[in-house]
């Protein structure tokens, strides 16, 4: 009789964490850098190649950082919602193109709009590592301080803007020196 206790607690514990899962938003995923300082790194911009971007300029601003492709389709059903939000000119929105053909990267934004104040291409996704890029489209909110205070693994949408990243951009301006 025992040696069918120990099969039937352990069955029982996997149907627990089964039903747990099930009520997880996959596009939460915690991550490690929250509460940490943004990598350090400089890139090119998209727009002018020759000119370049990184972590100590963004510094003293609230900002997103929004991870993109021409190749994520995840890319094209926020791109509407980023131009919303980049009228609304609450934050600046800065874009990381990942691993995509430049060329095909501004026939985007010149065909859909550019929402981002300037875009960095990070050809060869090093950048994206030590950002923690699961893939795209990510979406990061950084404080003054240059520190991660947010991050979203999905498409951005009006919704997830209203309820994630609005107040949390709002409580961080009022407690900007």
């Amino acid at each position: 009789m025992t040696r069918f206790i120990a099969p039937i607690i352990t069955l029982a514990i996997l149907v627990g964490f089964f039903f747990v899962g099930l009520h997880k938003d996959p596009s939460i995923v915690p991550s490690p850098l929250i509460g940490k300082p943004a990598p350090v790194y400089e890139l090119p911009l998209l727009l002018k190649p020759d000119e370049t971007l990184g972590t100590e300029k963004l510094l003293g601003q609230v900002y997103l950082l929004n991870i993109w492709g021409t190749w994520c389709p995840g890319c094209r059903v926020e791109h509407g919602a980023l131009l919303e939000i980049e009228r609304q000119n609450i934050v600046p929105i800065y874009g990381l193109n990942l691993k995509d053909d430049p060329r095909l990267a501004r026939q985007w934004l010149a065909e859909l709009g550019d929402p981002y104040v300037a875009t960095m291409v990070d050809t060869e996704g090093r950048v994206s590592i030590d950002w923690g890029i699961y893939g795209a489209p990510e979406t990061f909110l950084v404080d003054h301080d240059g520190m991660i205070v947010h991050k979203l693994i999905a498409p951005i949408n009006m919704q997830i803007w209203h309820e994630d990243f609005l107040p949390l951009i709002q409580q961080l301006k009022a407690a900007q020196p």
